[in-house]
Parts: C-alpha cells; structure tokens; sequence
C-alpha cells in the first residue's frame, strides 16, 4: 500500500513548467519545423498534447502529435506483450528527416526510454530522437539522459513519483508515495 508523502506540484506549477519545456523545446531545435511529438502511453499522450497545444499558442504552427506503447518492447517485466505485426502506435507523419520529441511523465531507471526509442525505430528512421519528461527522479539503470526536464526530485527506491492528469486522473498534479 502507498502512502502519501507530498505534493510536488499543484496544477498551476504543472502547467507553468510545461510552458517552460515548451519554450526550452522551441528554442533547442530553433523553431518548430519538422518536429514531431510523440507520447509514451499513458501519461506522455496527454503531456504531448499539452505540448502541442502551447506550441499552437506560442508559435501559431500545429505540430503532429502521436503516440506509442511500449509493452512489447519491455524487458524490464516478467511477461512482456506478445509480439504482434505493429507495435500499438499512432504515428501522424513520416518520420524521415523528422526530429521527434518523445515525451513522458517520469525517467526512472531509463528502460522505458529505451524501449519507446526501439519502437520508434521499427516505425522509421527520425534525424534526431529528443527526450521531453516533467519529472526526473534519478535511479538510472541505462545511460539515458533527457533533453528536457520539468523538474529534478531526488528520491529513494522505496519512493514513488505519481503523475496525475485530468483527462486520465480527473485532477492535474504531481505527488509523492511511499511503499
């Protein structure tokens, strides 16, 4: 059973450092040409489109948003989805010569990361793969960085960082649990 620790972010810092990767995403890649958002289920979808939608406010450019799930791509878990012919993904444009910014609520160990990249790669060849997560809490297992983060929380093992989103969770927050 979990246990409340704290909370790390109400809704209004949520949104606010979303608007920052927003800028941070813009300003890295000079502008928002040949960008491509991609959110690693679940809550990377609705933070891609959080995304997209500050880019629409910000840049008045409607940047393709799609999304990936990584199940059978684990190996990180016991059983892992069976293989099927297509990975569960919704890919809204050609990756070639594309920069795609995959986003994530939470880096932990880095595993899923790398499963969303070997994805990715049996959709297509982007030019650049960019990682974009609110949370970073440490504790990698594989040499994994992000591009962007929201913010850094230092954390133990035994501690869980929980993302909550309205059109999942029916709020906007981030929390902290303990095991």
């Amino acid at each position: 059973m979990m246990e409340y620790k704290s909370q790390l972010m109400d809704s209004a810092q949520f949104f606010r450092t979303m608007a920052r990767l927003t800028h941070e995403i813009i300003e890295k890649n000079h502008g928002v040409d040949n960008l491509c958002l991609l959110g690693i289920k679940r809550r990377g979808v609705p933070l891609a489109k959080m995304l997209a939608e500050n880019i629409r406010r910000f840049e008045n450019v409607d940047v393709p948003v799609g999304y990936i799930d990584i199940a059978q791509f684990r190996d990180d878990l016991a059983e892992t989805a069976p293989p099927s012919a297509a990975a569960d993904c919704m890919i809204p444009c050609r990756l070639d010569e594309t920069t795609v910014i995959l986003v994530d609520d939470v880096i932990h160990t880095g595993r899923t990361v790398r499963a969303a990249i070997e994805a990715i790669f049996r959709q297509g060849r982007p030019r650049a793969i960019q990682l974009a997560v609110l949370i970073d809490r440490g504790h990698r297992e594989l040499p994994l960085r992000p591009d962007f983060v929201g913010k850094n929380i230092p954390t133990a093992k035994a501690e869980i960082v929980s993302v909550k989103v309205d059109e999942i969770d029916g709020e906007t927050s981030v929390g902290l649990y303990s095991l």
